[in-house]
């Protein structure tokens, strides 16, 4: 039977202002826009995706820029961390990056053996880290105001703190094709995929209070699908799991499901395609704001409505 899961697809957080969150991840950290749109939920309210070079599923990290919105807390029961691969040799370079910017960042540190990484937060206070691998054959997108060789390849791994790991872990590995790659005291990594952009770490964290949702925090993941069939398939595996997915949804750029995991996490099954270029040429992608067919007639009102952005690389040398 063919793989129905096949890694992670994306990251969805909740965020302040929107020109704030442009500068933040195009212009520190040198991600690319791939796509400017609205909320399917909230015409209101932008969607921004940014990522590789394509939006690769692995590389999408993606934002509700609500405005002026109540900050959450970080906690149980919520993806607290969302961590970026980069080269093992740009340490240096993105120590004195973040400092450039006055971005707060712990000091290097180590976890299972391998991997060295700086934890820092956002602007809004969404949990960040750079892990520095040499095991990421990924190519990284720079607009060329960052060095090719120390540009961000894509994600890393994602970390989810539980009350205990046991029933997250039983979803992982009996409905969606991950296996337990590796622990460390009360780190459990799973992965459908063992390569970076795919690594799920549960944390065990019974001590802590609950994460509360708002600016600054994880609104869910999304686990990537191959196809429409495949997903559906997927679907009657959380069904049978009696975890109660919403039918499949269409996003434009991909379709989904989402359901609640046994811990509270907001979790969504996205299929690969058809990709951001559907309605952008490759080269341009990110620049124009794209709008759902059923939103297309309100075009006017919604460019009345959401605050003017730009971005220019330049001003991040």
């Amino acid at each position: 039977m063919s793989q129905l899961i096949t890694g992670i697809h994306h990251v969805t957080a909740i965020a302040g202002k929107s020109q704030k969150n442009i500068d933040f991840y195009a212009g520190i950290l040198g991600l690319r826009l791939v796509k400017k749109t609205v909320n399917f939920d909230a015409p209101e309210v932008y969607h921004f995706y940014y990522g590789d070079e394509q939006g690769s599923p692995g590389s999408i990290l993606t934002f509700f820029p609500y405005g002026h919105i109540q900050s959450g807390r970080h906690g149980k029961g919520m993806l607290n961390t969302t961590s970026f691969s980069v080269p093992y040799n740009s340490i240096g370079y993105w120590q004195e990056r973040l400092t450039k910017y006055d971005i707060k960042q712990k000091p290097v540190q180590e976890r299972l053996k391998t991997e060295a990484f700086i934890y820092f937060e956002d602007h809004d206070g969404l949990g960040l880290e750079l892990i520095f691998t040499d095991k990421d054959s990924r190519p990284g997108f720079s607009y060329g105001h960052i060095p090719e060789e120390h540009a961000i390849k894509g994600f890393y791994n994602v970390e989810i703190w539980e009350e205990g790991y046991e029933r997250t872990a039983a979803l992982l590995t009996e409905q969606m094709d991950h296996t337990l790659i590796a622990e460390e005291g009360n780190r459990f990594r799973f992965a459908a995929n063992d390569k970076p952009g795919n690594y799920v770490d549960i944390l065990c964290m019974p001590d802590r209070l609950r994460g509360l949702g708002g600016n600054g925090t994880v609104h869910h993941i999304a686990f990537a699908t191959p196809n429409a069939e495949t997903q559906l398939e997927a679907r009657q595996k959380i069904s049978a799991r009696m975890l109660n997915p919403t039918p499949v949804l269409d996003r434009q750029y991909f379709t989904s499901i989402y359901f609640r995991e046994p811990g509270g996490v907001l979790f969504e099954i996205a299929t690969s395609g058809p990709g951001f270029a559907v309605d952008e040429e490759p080269a341009h992608l990110g620049e124009a704001l794209k709008l759902p067919p059923q939103y297309e007639p309100m075009r006017k009102e919604i460019e009345n409505v959401v605050d003017p952005v730009s971005f220019l690389a330049d001003n991040y040398k």
